[in-house]
């Protein structure tokens, strides 16, 4: 028998059985199970299974942290076991009737901008990139100045950069769209339209080479180049409109009514209604977030970074997403990215100073790895697996975090883009502030893995925790 049948067969026992379990699915890194009575979940038994990093129960699933790789082989064996299996997106609907409301918001807010991420992780790449290319001590090994690029090349790097945050409005309406019931393409040109050319173009608003269009002389009309919550809200209210109308068309007229009068109705209140009210708030929200960062004396990188993988514990942390978009879109950077790298590769020093100072042979065999995993960005191996579970170790790397994220902001840390840090995130500091970069890397783990050898863990703590690995 392989290991991961056996540790497929293990982690069905440990959960009651499959006439317990409802269905099974995996996303990244974590084998998602639903069960029909959790009460008959045995977590110390969970926890003592071989390559199991960590379990825990959120909203409806009990979520099996196994690791890149790992658990897509161990998913396998648990189909060919005979349990019935779906897909991430039919458990999500499904888990999307539990929790409390705010839970609920929560969740749908992650799923509607999680997709878009990668678009935007390559968006931040290509500034890094270009940021490069344009230094002039990188230019002159090839004996050129700033001066010698020519327009083209300038206008190449301007596709590459700028086209996700022009039509951002689209991506969040299509992705709104599609998480909250509507068709997606309806809320891809509801967004396109946002952007249309024959609105005035909101960067140049902004920039006073525009005015923006005023309707019944007091309703402001301008286009919404890189604005997210009025595209966000606008997908939300046309998704329902769409399922509304499409109940009250009969089916002989539902192809050109419903998607007729749920974009004519949706532009109407996206640009009188929705639109200048949200924008506002979109711009104090940035406001606000933007004076938190500029707290002086390193305050804000302290409080984010010491206080960051708390909120990624709770689940709540997709609600950023929107931030750090707001962010490259207005300020063309990101502050917010060097802090919670900080936080993210603390946690990964108190699992690695776990891993070095423990006799454990398995905990020594989790804790690397998932220290590993931390400095490529995943904390959930780290955090679920080994520093929470004995408590210190987790509170040690907060304090790496908040120490790290410091003097992220002491040095003023200035990302590219977003979603990838610690190690990848090198690339969003190809602008010259890769070595501060760096620095605040190895400040934060450094700091977090002294404490957690001085302070936070000892062999003792595997024989008080109930789920002790020995």
């Amino acid at each position: 028998m392989s290991d991961n049948r056996r540790i497929a067969e293990e982690i069905i026992e440990a959960v009651g059985g499959q006439e317990n379990v409802l269905s099974a699915a995996h996303c990244a890194t974590r084998l998602r199970i639903m069960v029909k009575d959790k009460e008959k979940i045995d977590q110390v038994k969970i926890e003592d299974i071989e390559k199991v990093k960590g379990a825990f129960f959120n909203s409806g699933q009990y979520q099996v942290i196994l690791g890149t790789g790992t658990v897509n082989k161990v998913y396998e064996e648990v189909t060919k076991l005979g349990v019935g299996v779906s897909t991430k997106a039919e458990q999500e609907k499904e888990v999307a009737k539990s929790g409390t409301v705010f839970q609920r918001a929560i969740r749908s807010f992650g799923d509607v901008f999680v997709p878009i991420i990668p678009a935007l992780v390559a968006t931040g790449l290509f500034m890094g990139l270009r940021g490069l290319v344009m230094q002039e001590q990188i230019l002159a090994l090839f004996g050129m100045a700033p001066e010698d690029i020519s327009e083209n090349f300038i206008l190449f790097t301007q596709v590459l950069t700028d086209t996700a945050f022009i039509f951002l409005p689209a991506l969040v309406a299509w992705s709104t769209f599609r998480v909250f019931g509507g068709s997606p393409i309806i809320g891809l040109v509801l967004g396109l339209m946002l952007v249309s050319p024959s609105l005035p173009n909101a960067w140049n608003v902004a920039g006073g080479g525009a005015d923006p269009i005023m309707f019944l002389g007091f309703i402001p009309v301008v286009g919404y180049q890189g604005s997210v919550l009025p595209a966000f809200i606008a997908g939300i209210f046309g998704a329902k409109l769409e399922q509304r109308i499409r109940k009250m068309v009969p089916d002989a007229f539902d192809l050109i009514v419903t998607p007729f009068l749920t974009l004519l109705v949706m532009i109407t209140l996206a640009l009188f209604v929705i639109g200048p009210i949200f924008h506002t708030v979109e711009n104090v929200i940035l406001d606000a977030t933007v004076a938190i960062l500029d707290l002086p004396f390193g305050i804000s990188g302290l409080l984010i970074g010491s206080l960051n993988q708390i909120i990624v514990v709770t689940g709540v942390h997709h609600v950023f997403n929107m931030l750090e978009i707001s962010l490259l879109e207005s300020l063309g950077n990101n502050p917010y990215n060097g802090i919670i790298t900080a936080s993210i590769a603390a946690q990964g020093g108190a699992a690695l100073a776990v891993g070095f100072k423990t006799k454990s042979a398995k905990l020594k065999a989790l804790a690397m790895p998932s220290a590993l995993s931390a400095f490529l960005g995943i904390t959930e191996p780290a955090i679920f697996g080994v520093n929470l579970r004995y408590g210190k170790p987790f509170i040690m790397g907060l304090i790496g975090g908040g120490i790290g994220g410091f003097f992220a902001s002491i040095f003023g840390l200035k990302a590219t883009g977003m979603a990838i840090t610690v190690i990848p995130g090198t690339l969003l500091y190809l602008n010259g502030q890769i070595l501060l970069y760096l620095l605040v890397n190895v400040i934060a783990i450094a700091t977090a893995f002294v404490l957690t050898w001085m302070f936070g863990f000892s062999d003792k703590m595997l024989k008080e925790n109930k789920s002790d690995i020995l």
